[in-house]
Parts: C-alpha cells; structure tokens; sequence
C-alpha cells in the first residue's frame, strides 16, 4: 500500500497495517464531529507517525500512485472537517 504524507513524499506500507491506520483515522473523523480539537491534533500525529516507522520511504523520483493521501500534521481543524468525513480517508 502507498500512503502519501502531503509535504512528506510517499511510503509503501504493509498492507497488514491498513486495519489499524483505519482505526485511527475512524477516531479522527469522530473527533472532528464532536469537536474535540486536542484529540484530532494527537490521533493525526499518531496516524503520521504509524505511516513513517512502518513504511518505506520511496525515492521522490520514483512515480507511483498513492493509495491513501494522509494531510500534513499542521492540517488545522477547520480544515479537517472538509477531509475526514464519512469513512475518513481510509476506505474500507
């Protein structure tokens, strides 16, 4: 699986790892519906995080499409709420 990090380039992550980066981003858009900012602020961090010790940084010459596109870690929250909406930006 390829996850770009906007800012960040892309990693290519196990594809065992989809289950729990989904739960997290589930958290995420749950936090951005009750409005817990301090909570979305850290699940994202934690989401980033996962993505960067789990994966393989690709080469930024290396084309490939990504599967997910995950915002960068200064996303603010009136701006998550247009992105992590419905089933987030992992689909299931």
């Amino acid at each position: 699986m390829i996850i770009r990090i906007m800012g960040q380039g892309q990693y290519k992550v196990p594809s065992s790892l989809f289950d729990e980066l989904n739960a997290i981003d589930n958290r995420i858009v749950d936090h951005v519906t009750k409005g817990d900012e301090k909570a979305y602020k850290q699940d994202l961090a934690a989401l980033i995080s996962k993505v960067k010790q789990n994966g393989k940084i690709l080469a930024a010459e290396e084309l490939v499409e990504s599967d997910v596109i995950v915002p960068p870690e200064d996303l603010t929250f009136t701006e998550a709420k247009d992105v992590f909406t419905g089933t987030g930006i992992f689909e299931d």
